[in-house]
């Protein structure tokens, strides 16, 4: 079994979606906020468990219809990078990056 570590990138995303959802049902966002720790926990013992991810290096796991947990591995551990709901764009388009223009 791996050790889990959450980044602090992850623990605000669990954060914020936490605020959100208890704004309208705290019950709600506790039984999300226990399954998406849950998962977690899962990919100690099965860190392979997730699809290999959109951003490079980075694995996905769906914790929920509406969430991804994205993480990476490493020899002695799985950290989660981000809690992501998926309508967000995953992974997110780079500030320096200019957008290619499609021909006329």
């Amino acid at each position: 079994m791996k050790a889990l570590e959450w980044s602090a990138s992850a623990m605000e995303d669990r954060e914020a979606i936490f605020l959100h959802i208890a704004l309208d049902n705290i019950d709600a966002a506790i039984e999300l906020d226990q399954l998406v720790a849950s998962k977690a926990k899962l990919l100690a013992s099965y860190p392979e468990a997730g699809r290999i991810g959109r951003a490079p290096g980075a694995r996905e796991l769906v914790a929920h219809r509406h969430y991804l947990l994205v993480y990476d591995l490493a020899p002695d551990r799985v950290r989660i990078l981000n809690v992501v709901h998926t309508s967000q764009r995953w992974p997110p388009i780079r500030a320096n990056k200019t957008p290619k223009r499609r021909g006329r």
